[in-house]
């Protein structure tokens, strides 16, 4: 099954740091407006301008500071984003946040927008769902105090409320929390349909794209096992991804995968073996065929056949294997723990359709890099052994199996101590092998 990348969340005490660092900054900036007043009122008196003139002169002088910050503010953040430069941009739109409140106070829809592309920011940029969604709820909260909306400001003020909800969204779907993922996303949905109403279909500056929307719904969808829903999310945005970038268009691959990932979970094994091959074909064709996403949709497609389980499908199954061990060994080279990874993935299938000797020298010839890469005493060099001494047990060979067994149970006992349910299984096996002809024979001879 296809798992998208973790995102980081962080811990209470980094969530009140972060709370803390925006509670500072917040004061820090009004702190230096009201010394920069201050300044400005210094000067004039130094000037002999009399008292009621200056208090009388002073707001109307200063208005245009705070106004000046916030549009460099956000002129900073937008370029910083640009340039990747991540905690740049956050302090900025930290920034625009604290001016924002100063210029507006706390009950204007743009300071829930500052509070929007700030929670938007943290979850994007830095993968910190728990402080996107601080920011977004306190952005949901302004915009729910019943503000005024000004007729001119409505398209603004629907693109905030879209970023609110799309973030809380994403948010809440890195947090495994499907169900609040769901809601909100089905709320940022509703309200780019008015938008998009209000602009004619077509929305300039928005933050959130419609196709950003729809894969988050069919992820959210497919997070909660509603497979149906998730599919027709994912193929509504590759409907829009092949209308304004091609149908060989590089994020077509995910979207494929996704949804064959949908079609596998409901047992449409043809259907989504057929999206892989379109995924396999952009790869192919993009990065040619010994390519790391050629080999990693190879595996796939490998997997998919297996699936099926039918035996037409063998021979296509060990043809994406192979190709796919082989593109891996081309692109990352044989100690790559994908390219290991690959091999026990094709090792398993090989044994489970009975080719056990083949299976068994993939891992023989396999085993140096595995130990490399993993060290002596761990996971993967445990299951290794357990493997091949599988296949040897089923060979008749008992012997053997008792060495590779006796080697696996040592690993067991280092990496899980030997109080475990693993090495307390491998030792049981091992009895149960003493007691063979073959094998005590040997025991008895090595004493």
């Amino acid at each position: 099954m296809l798992q998208d990348s973790p995102i980081y969340i962080p811990t209470d005490s980094s969530h009140s740091a972060v709370d803390s660092h925006l509670s500072q900054e917040i004061s820090t900036t009004v702190s230096e407006h009201l010394d920069e007043s201050n300044n400005e009122s210094t000067a004039r008196d130094s000037e002999g301008e009399e008292k009621k003139t200056r208090e009388k002169a002073l707001p109307m002088d200063c208005a245009p500071a705070p106004y000046e910050k916030l549009e460099q503010a956000q002129k900073m953040a937008e370029k910083f984003i640009k340039e990747k430069e991540v905690y740049k941009a956050n302090r900025e739109l930290i920034r625009c946040v604290a001016l924002t409140r100063i210029i507006y106070g706390d009950c204007h829809w743009q300071l829930a927008q500052a509070f929007a592309n700030l929670a938007h920011s943290y979850l994007i940029l830095q993968g910190l769902p728990a402080q996107a969604i601080e920011h977004a709820e306190s952005a949901k909260r302004i915009m729910l105090t019943g503000i005024r909306t000004p007729p001119e400001d409505k398209r603004e003020i629907l693109g905030t409320l879209v970023t609110i909800y799309y973030t809380l969204g994403i948010a809440h779907l890195a947090q495994n929390n499907g169900k609040e993922s769901y809601l909100s996303l089905r709320k940022a949905e509703r309200l780019m349909e008015e938008l998009q109403e209000l602009d004619g279909r077509v929305i300039m500056g928005l933050k959130i794209s419609e196709k950003d929307l729809v894969i988050a719904l069919g992820r959210t969808c497919l997070q909660q096992n509603k497979f149906d829903f998730a599919v027709g999310y994912f193929e509504k945005a590759v409907d829009v991804v092949i209308l304004t970038e091609g149908d060989m268009a590089p994020e077509l691959i995910n979207l494929y995968q996704k949804i064959a990932q949908s079609e596998q979970l409901k047992k449409n094994h043809g259907r989504a073996i057929a999206y892989l091959l379109q995924a396999h074909s952009i790869c192919v064709a993009l990065y040619k065929q010994l390519s790391v996403e050629a080999a990693q949709t190879g595996l796939l497609l490998g997997k998919a056949y297996a699936a099926t389980g039918d035996q037409q499908h063998v021979g296509a199954a060990e043809m994406y294997f192979t190709e796919s061990l082989v593109a891996y060994q081309a692109a990352l080279g044989a100690k790559d723990s994908l390219t290991l990874s690959a091999i026990e993935e094709f090792s398993k299938w090989l044994v489970h359709v009975g080719k056990n000797q083949q299976a068994y020298r993939l891992l023989k010839d396999s085993l140096k890099s595995i130990i490399d890469t993993y060290g002596d005493f761990s996971e993967k060099a445990a299951e290794t052994y357990h493997i091949m001494g599988s296949i040897c047990l089923a060979e008749g060979k008992m012997r053997e199996a008792y060495q590779l067994f006796n080697k696996c149970l040592q690993i067991q006992t280092a990496v899980y101590g030997p109080r475990n349910r693993k090495p307390k299984e491998m030792q049981e096996l091992l009895n149960a092998l003493e007691r063979s002809p073959t094998v005590h024979e040997e025991n008895r001879l090595v004493k």
